[in-house]
C-alpha cells in the first residue's frame, strides 16, 4: 500500500483527531482543527494516507514570507516508516510553493525522535521558549527553504 500525501478536509477530523489524543499530552480537539482548516487564512494542513486510511497529519501557518509549523503527528502504529518524514517534506513543499523563504519550529527538548527528524531536514536548535509547555520549555528550531531569495544563516554558532 502506497503512502500519499495531501490536503487536509473535513471528514478526515475524526482520524486526525483519534491520532491526536494519542499523541500529545494536551491534544487539540477535533473543533480546534476544523477552525484551523475553515476559519485560518494562514493554515495550511496536510494528511498522510495509507490507501483510505489517515496515518499522520501536520500544518503550518505561513505568514509573509516564514511559515511556522504548528503540528506534527504519526500514528503510533505507522511510526518509523517514513510517514513523518514525508509528511514534513510535504509541508516544507507547500512552505516554499506560499513564498516562505524558512520555517520555525517548537519541540520538546526531552522528544529526542522528533528533534532527530528535523535535524535529518536541517533544522538547527536557536533558542527556548521558557514554560513554553506546561512541564517543560520549547525548543525553537528554524531551517532554510532551499533556493529561496534571502536566505538566514542555519548556522547555531554566528
Amino acid at each position: 500500500m502506497s503512502l500519499t500525501i495531501e490536503q487536509m478536509k473535513t471528514a478526515d477530523l475524526e482520524d486526525v483527531a483519534r491520532i491526536e489524543k494519542s499523541a500529545f499530552e494536551q491534544p487539540w480537539t477535533a473543533q480546534s482543527f476544523r477552525s484551523e482548516l475553515i476559519k485560518n487564512d494562514l493554515a495550511h494542513y496536510m494528511v498522510a494516507r495509507m490507501g483510505e486510511r489517515v496515518v499522520g497529519y501536520g500544518g503550518i501557518w505561513v505568514i509573509f514570507n516564514e511559515a511556522h509549523l504548528t503540528t506534527l503527528a504519526v500514528d503510533k502504529v505507522y511510526r518509523r516508516r517514513g510517514v513523518g518524514a514525508a509528511l514534513l517534506s510535504g509541508l516544507i513543499e507547500r512552505s516554499s510553493q506560499l513564498g516562505a523563504r524558512r520555517i520555525s519550529l517548537e519541540v520538546r527538548p526531552s522528544n529526542h525522535a522528533a528533534r532527530t527528524l528535523y535535524k535529518k531536514f536541517g533544522f538547527n536548535a536557536r533558542g527556548l521558549r521558557k514554560h513554553y509547555y506546561t512541564d517543560e520549555d520549547g525548543l525553537v528550531m528554524f531551517r532554510n527553504i532551499p533556493g529561496a531569495a534571502g536566505e538566514i544563516d542555519n548556522d547555531p554558532a554566528s
